[in-house]
């Protein structure tokens, strides 16, 4: 079939990424379509559905997958634009509406005491112009001996976490990216990406054995949950080319192509959202099926997956 008009013949929030990162559309094109995403399908669904005091769903971390939290995150992989004036007109409330469950006396761009969720904070913030640079600071000092991030540090966990890892690694790019280079935050940032590629992005390094069977599982969207298919789309943006670490990540990924050409879920991490994104496990995913073609592109693997 033909993968690329299947995937463009879908939402404006996948299409102008696919413009974008597998057409090499003209700039103007790619921001027309882009533009739209405030108007039209999921992400004019999603702004529609913001409470009357700023929040999603009553909640900022809860209600998981509806919360304010979890719909900020969907907008910006979606793409709205946040220079908009739908963003700016979305955004201006949470802040001070959107206190953080166990002590609403901090508000959402201060963060909370998870790295994982302030990774995620961290990236919504950036992308959105929001003042984060107090959850950039906690998590530069938050980094462990190895390079990675955990949870559990607090609780005495001395190794690092990949999914806490991968969730502060975006949220520091998306603050270089948008707020502009900072030689601390890049620091920390390479060193979090050489832990994964250390462990070739799903193995233990003490004796190489797969970590966790789970990373090996494409989903979308991961929510706090790590897989090859996202480290390896996050390492697309902040390196030039993959380093021969993660090739054994990208082999997982081509051979999980199916035979039309297409991915599909083999797991979905959430059990509800606020607009159907059309993913279902098992079923060919427009989602998966952008991140893994982009992610062969970057690394040079011919569309078709061969070597």
């Amino acid at each position: 079939m033909d993968v690329l008009a299947w995937l463009l013949d879908s939402d404006p929030a996948l299409r102008w990424q696919v413009l974008r990162d597998l057409t090499d559309a003209p700039a103007d094109e790619v921001a027309r379509e882009r533009a739209r995403v405030a108007h039209e399908g999921w992400g004019a669904q999603l702004l529609a559905a913001q409470d009357p005091d700023g929040r999603w769903s009553g909640g900022t971390f809860f209600p998981e997958w509806v919360s304010t939290e979890a719909t900020l995150r969907l907008l910006r992989d979606l793409g709205l634009d946040p220079a908009s004036p739908e963003a700016r007109r979305a955004l201006a409330p949470v802040h001070e509406a959107a206190r953080w469950e166990y002590d609403p006396t901090l508000r959402f761009f201060e963060g909370e005491v998870e790295p994982c969720i302030n990774g995620r904070t961290v990236a919504i913030g950036a992308y959105f112009g929001q003042d984060v640079r107090g959850v950039v600071d906690r998590l530069l000092g938050e980094q462990m001996a190895d390079g990675g991030w955990n949870c559990e540090q607090e609780d005495g966990s001395t190794r690092g976490s990949f999914d806490t890892t991968i969730n502060v690694l975006e949220g520091l790019w998306e603050h270089e990216r948008s707020v502009g280079p900072d030689a601390a935050v890049t620091d920390a940032r390479v060193r979090g990406e050489e832990y994964l590629l250390d462990r070739h992005l799903f193995r233990r390094r003490s004796d190489g054995t797969v970590g966790q069977d789970r990373w090996l599982r494409l989903a979308w969207p991961n929510g706090w949950r790590y897989d090859v298919g996202r480290a390896l789309d996050h390492l697309r943006l902040t390196r030039p080319a993959p380093d021969e670490r993660a090739q054994e990540a990208l082999d997982v990924l081509v051979a999980r192509r199916g035979s039309d050409g297409r991915w599909a879920p083999d797991v979905a991490h959430h059990d509800r959202l606020l607009v159907d994104l059309g993913e279902r496990v098992g079923a060919p995913s427009r989602w998966l099926t952008l991140r893994a073609l982009r992610v062969l592109r970057w690394a040079g693997v011919p569309a078709d997956g061969s070597a």
